[in-house]
């Protein structure tokens, strides 16, 4: 579905409308004296309950040991007093087409500052390179917002913090999404697309209240996010478990790597969560499609 971008003031009158008729729409607006980052709401009883669902299979313990698996769970029912929990959640590694998420990002901060100019080939481009993992309209914005050093350079910004060196690593985009360019890898894990599941729920946690440039860009973001063209993994078993529920994602797969991440944003306070997933695996997606409804049980036991 395509959706032109809102202007702030009217981005920001739509969501006081659209929540005055059901569950509350995101960005969810939080002060600043009761927000509470991520890196502060490890949750020890979430994550208790994660590492029991990781051990009880031979598969996800291997996996998980050899740094081949990451996970991230943010419980959202109460978005100012998030619960975080992770397996091998400060390790970046290979996510494929997942760090198209840092492209959007910063195109909407130089759109923000007048840099870019949000003209139709570029709402376009920004839609294809999301909802269906477009590697032309990916590449095309890469150069459109002065390549992969002005994306880097963006995520690495205090503002943001979605790439740090000295705590793991993170978000990285260190190649065009073509065959022709320089490969810039990341100086931590050495990757030219990556990400790790911490900072890939960071960045999901900031835009689902507001953080990511400004409100109204986060809601703009959320909406690129929004409606999946691409089927599969985390989206395959939410159509199954949570039909009305919205979805805000972005996937990626090459050879046998598996990457999702999504927002899941539904009527029921306990069903408002992020879910990231890495996996290096043959069975990769599976992984990630069955990785649903054991968060889910997570989160609501009498489900």
């Amino acid at each position: 579905m395509y959706r032109p971008i809102i202007g702030g003031v009217t981005a920001l009158m739509f969501m006081a409308a659209s929540a005055a008729f059901g569950a509350p729409h995101i960005p969810v607006s939080v002060p600043d004296e009761q927000w509470q980052p991520l890196s502060q709401s490890r949750d020890a009883a979430l994550q208790a309950e994660l590492n029991k669902y990781i051990d009880s299979s031979p598969r996800l313990a291997r996996l998980s040991k050899d740094g081949r698996l990451s996970v991230a769970l943010v419980d959202l029912s109460n978005p100012s007093s998030p619960r975080y929990a992770a397996i091998n959640g400060r390790k970046t590694v290979y996510a494929a087409s997942m760090p198209k998420i840092a492209i959007l990002l910063t195109a909407y901060d130089q759109i923000s500052r007048g840099v870019l100019e949000a003209t139709p080939e570029v709402e376009s481009d920004m839609n294809a390179m999301i909802r269906n993992s477009s590697n032309g309209a990916a590449t095309r914005m890469i150069d459109r917002v002065g390549g992969l050093d002005a994306i880097n350079i963006t995520l690495a910004d205090p503002r943001y913090g979605l790439y740090d060196a000295e705590n793991g690593g993170g978000l990285w985009v260190g190649k065009r999404y073509a065959k022709t360019g320089r490969r810039v890898t990341d100086p931590v894990a050495g990757v030219s697309h990556g990400a790790s599941a911490f900072q890939t729920a960071r960045y999901y946690y900031l835009l689902a209240t507001g953080r990511l440039v400004d409100e109204a860009t986060s809601y703009n973001m959320l909406q690129a996010l929004a409606d999946p063209g691409i089927r599969h993994k985390f989206v395959a078993s939410l159509g199954q478990l949570a039909p009305d529920a919205d979805l805000y994602r972005k996937s990626g797969t090459w050879r046998d790597y598996h990457a999702d991440s999504v927002i899941v944003w539904g009527e029921e306070p306990w069903r408002r969560y992020i879910l990231v997933g890495i996996v290096q695996s043959d069975a990769g997606g599976d992984i990630l499609k069955d990785l649903i409804p054991a968060v889910e049980t997570i989160l609501h036991p009498e489900n």
